[in-house]
């Protein structure tokens, strides 16, 4: 049986790395504890980690009372079909930067990258009035492309590296058993690149549930509202429900912690197999 050796660099690395991760999820570990405590707890002892009584009626009065699973359903369409939408786009173009422009490849990835370049509180304005100018304000449509706009070049030049990996002879030995472009593309190109596939279905999914800039200046009916504006919207009452805020917060975040930790295996993979050129 080998020996595990241990040296005093590799024990202060695991140390200081567990004390960081600890540091890292305590305020998380926090606001998900403290939304299954009453709002009177959480004045009486604000300090206290664990509750007295632990209670689901944060969560009741901000699902039903707030009415937030309209908000929640919302965000969930716009972050639903922005990420469908953004991948197919993605990866189409992807595959047609590698196949058809090798040359212009990295040109083109480069020039993508660059329209990261603005702070996305410089496009306000022109968005603003290109929405109004096709009538798309205050729309769910018109939020989609917002964010897809912002999603597909990151997406695209995510993909390019992926897309690199993949053979040209297995696309090849596909076309002559008469496959075509497109068969060849959907059944022996995309299950090479599923990880980078779900790695970029994750990015866009998670930019476009947290979004809360656009959301909040382009939608203006409340039954339209996304979650993070419907969350911010709770610091403007005559008293702030501590509770409610933190059940509301604890919504927004479960759902990117969920679909981290069911595909970290798959995101991890991904990044390293894209990494290879």
């Amino acid at each position: 049986m080998k020996k595990i050796k241990f040296s005093p660099g590799g024990c202060f690395a695991y140390i200081f790395l567990t004390i960081l991760s600890i540091t890292c999820i305590f305020p998380l570990l926090w606001l998900l504890v403290s939304a299954f405590k009453s709002s009177g707890e959480m004045l009486a002892n604000p300090t206290a980690f664990f509750p007295k009584a632990w209670t689901l009626e944060n969560f009741k009065t901000v699902l039903f009372t707030l009415n937030f699973t309209v908000n929640i359903k919302n965000s969930l369409i716009v972050a639903l079909v922005t990420t469908a939408i953004a991948t197919t786009v993605s990866a189409l173009a992807a595959y047609g930067i590698i196949r058809f422009f090798p040359k212009l490849g990295n040109v083109m990835t480069k020039l993508l990258i660059t329209t990261y370049m603005f702070p996305s509180i410089m496009l306000v304005i022109p968005y603003a009035v290109v929405m109004r100018a096709i009538h798309l304000t205050n729309s769910r449509v018109g939020l989609v492309l917002v964010y897809m706009s912002f999603s597909v070049p990151y997406a695209v030049w995510m993909l390019v590296g992926f897309f690199k990996t993949v053979p040209i002879a297995i696309e090849e030995s596909g076309r002559i058993d008469g496959a075509n472009r497109l068969q060849v593309f959907t059944r022996l190109v995309l299950p090479l690149v599923r990880p980078g596939l779900v790695s970029t279905a994750i990015y866009v999914f998670i930019n476009a549930w947290n979004e809360f800039l656009y959301a909040l200046l382009l939608i203006s009916s409340s039954s339209r509202q996304t979650l993070s504006v419907a969350v911010k919207t709770l610091e403007g009452a005559d008293i702030l429900n501590w509770g409610s805020m933190m059940a509301a917060s604890a919504i927004v975040v479960l759902p990117s912690i969920i679909f981290f930790c069911l595909i970290q295996n798959k995101i991890a993979g991904g990044l390293a197999d894209g990494a290879v050129k």
